[in-house]
């Protein structure tokens, strides 16, 4: 398929306005001031654009909760955070095209009415955030972004914040606290951040790839859209695969493609010729799929029928060299870290879970080990007040279905059965 979001990677100067322009930048914006508020969001909901962050919730009803009311104050805040493990794919946009992310907050920001957006940068994302500021400054500087865009009665002033590096600021609402100068921890819902977001006015909350998906459609129509891939994931996708391939990268696909096709026809097979063990298909907090789910096509629901998750579309490829138990330790223990304490089954269940796997992988596993570990997972899941404590147990309850005797093998002869 076409470059559709990565089009202008790669190009001299990508990040400039001029060249984003030339391109056929900021076609969609135009076209967008010239129709109602309405029709923008049901040309979203007629694309099937999901949101591209992990949840794959369609983005035009998530537009479309938030109140009519001209009167009422309204933002929309980016999602740029992108702190979940083997995650990268935000950073090429932000990094090589930020004006496309720029018009995609503008359509978004005009189609509920917000006159004030935040780009929710990471920490660690130094350049990016001043690439974005760059950016901002030349669209201000000729007029794309201020007063009266293009001409219209729309108004428009994007800032950009940058975190400190806390995992949980990837959850809209904890995100929404930290922008307001609060302790990052997540919300009880309801009321949903469309009725009640930052400073407890209607806010909506969209990832970087879904936001830069929005300017394509406004100037090709939600059908050309709607045709790419398949029917109920449809449209470009961003996959960041790294581990053990000869070509890690960024690819921009359909979500036909199977996981086979991904790692042995574009990221050209397995490094140094070992046999291919597992992958980890969203992120850290997916779970593992195994050798027998290779021909699975990465979308939404075909991903999820095998029992784990496209998420982030960060693709974790790992060969037959890889520990599963040494895997799970280093993933729990990064849940465990960043915590944000708000909840017990979390906050207390995530460091026994890493205390117990450690045990297990420096060889004083004990039996029953296993046991406690699903029973733990049990207590945790569903239990907590976000998603974290659940994707810590979906993560090593991958592993433990998976590869179940590595665990037994660890406790039974008190060394690894791949290492030794």
């Amino acid at each position: 398929m076409e470059p559709i979001l990565l089009k202008n990677v790669g190009r001299p100067d990508s990040h400039r306005l001029e060249h984003y322009v030339q391109s056929g930048g900021y076609r969609g914006i135009q076209n967008a001031l010239k129709l109602k508020r309405d029709t923008i969001i049901q040309m979203m909901k007629d694309s099937g654009l999901r949101g591209r962050g992990g949840a794959g919730f369609s983005t035009g009803l998530k537009w479309s909760f938030i109140p009519k009311d001209p009167n009422l104050d309204k933002y929309l805040a980016c999602n740029a955070d992108e702190s979940e493990p083997g995650t990268f794919k935000d950073r090429v946009i932000i990094e090589h095209d930020p004006h496309l992310l720029i018009e995609g907050i503008m359509i978004a920001s005009y189609a509920i009415g917000a006159a004030t957006a935040y780009i929710y940068i990471r920490g660690e994302y130094e350049f990016g955030a001043r690439r974005l500021e760059q950016a901002i400054e030349e669209a201000c500087a000729n007029g794309y972004l201020g007063r009266r865009i293009f001409g219209s009665d729309h108004n428009l002033d994007v800032i950009v914040h940058r975190g400190a590096g806390a995992y949980i600021c990837g959850e809209e609402t904890a995100l929404l606290e930290s922008l307001e100068g609060l302790r990052a921890q997540p919300r009880f819902r309801p009321p949903f951040p469309a009725l009640a977001g930052l400073y407890g006015k209607p806010t909506v909350i969209n990832n970087v790839e879904t936001l830069a998906c929005v300017p394509s459609i406004l100037d090709r129509g939600p059908e050309w859209f709607a045709a790419i891939g398949p029917q109920k994931s449809p449209g470009p996708k961003l996959f960041g695969v790294s581990g053990h391939v000869k070509k890690p990268g960024v690819y921009e696909l359909s979500m036909d493609v199977t996981l086979r096709e991904l790692i042995f026809d574009h990221c050209g097979g397995m490094r140094d010729h070992r046999a291919f063990k597992a992958v980890i298909p969203g992120g850290a907090s997916a779970p593992m799929m195994p050798a027998a789910d290779l021909d699975t096509p990465l979308d939404f629901e075909s991903i999820a029928a095998k029992g784990s998750m496209l998420g982030s579309a960060g693709v974790i490829v790992m060969d037959e060299s890889t520990c599963m138990v040494k895997t799970a330790f280093v993933i729990n223990r990064f849940f465990s870290h960043e915590s944000c304490g708000k909840c017990t089954p979390c906050r207390d269940g995530t460091p026994w879970i890493s205390q117990i796997l450690k045990r297990i992988e420096n060889g004083q596993g004990r039996e029953g080990d296993v046991e406690l570990l699903e029973s733990l997972c049990t207590g945790i899941f569903g239990r907590c007040f976000c998603a974290l404590g659940d994707a810590a147990v979906m993560a090593l309850r991958g592993a433990l279905t998976h590869f179940g005797e590595e665990f037994a093998y660890h406790i039974a002869h008190k060394k690894c059965a791949v290492t030794n």
